[in-house]
């Protein structure tokens, strides 16, 4: 596997990159326990032209403030108090661009990924839940609000290339999930994930 450079993450279409991110490697190394999982969904958010990001209309808080940072940096950010929300902080500096991880298809430490969720393999009749949904993404992978502004080019968390590629055919196309309060901007095809994955989270529409 080889890591992304910066140039993936430094490019203006923020779309393209989502789709891209499809097939890619998530890779985590905490404490001495690697965890890995491979891209299978995704969500494309637009910056300040975008009522369904949390940088819409030029927000800057202490929270999306890294959204303006540098690309190839996680925002990982608390969901209802409880689930942590991969992201990646794509295009240029003070562009607030990111992508959500929305799911993963395990590849490395399945063992340590059941451990964080406190259940055994046998234990859940869904087989597929451990990475599906950006809430069981981040528990599974052990990532924190904590990481966020860590470089994705780091040792602990990074983003790699193994050569897989997925076909257009084989990549479906949909509206953003759980963003009704954006409007019309809800109805964007900015949601990217593999048909037919059974880690795939939500209803295909």
């Amino acid at each position: 596997m080889k890591k992304l450079n910066e140039h993936f993450y430094d490019r203006p279409d923020v779309v393209q990159i989502a789709k891209e991110l499809l097939g890619k490697i998530l890779v985590t190394s905490f404490d001495g326990q690697t965890t890995a999982g491979r891209i299978v969904e995704t969500e494309a958010y637009a910056g300040e032209t975008d009522r369904a990001s949390h940088a819409w209309n030029g927000r800057r808080t202490n929270r999306t403030e890294v959204m303006y940072g540098k690309p190839g940096t996680a925002y990982v950010y608390l969901c209802y108090g409880i689930h942590q929300m991969f992201n990646v902080v794509t295009n240029r500096k003070d562009v607030p661009h990111a992508i959500l991880v929305r799911a993963l298809e395990p590849v490395e430490g399945k063992e340590i990924m059941f451990q964080r969720f406190g259940v055994s393999e046998g234990q859940r009749a869904d087989k597929y839940f451990l990475t599906k949904g950006p809430g069981n993404v981040g528990r599974a992978l052990g990532l924190h609000t904590s990481h966020t502004g860590t470089s994705l080019h780091s040792k602990e968390l990074y983003i790699a290339d193994d050569g897989m590629k997925y076909e257009d055919e084989a990549i479906g196309v949909s509206p953003r999930i759980g963003v009704d309060y954006a409007g019309d901007h809800a109805a964007w095809l900015y949601r990217f994930y593999v048909k037919g994955n059974k880690y795939v989270s939500g209803k295909i529409r």
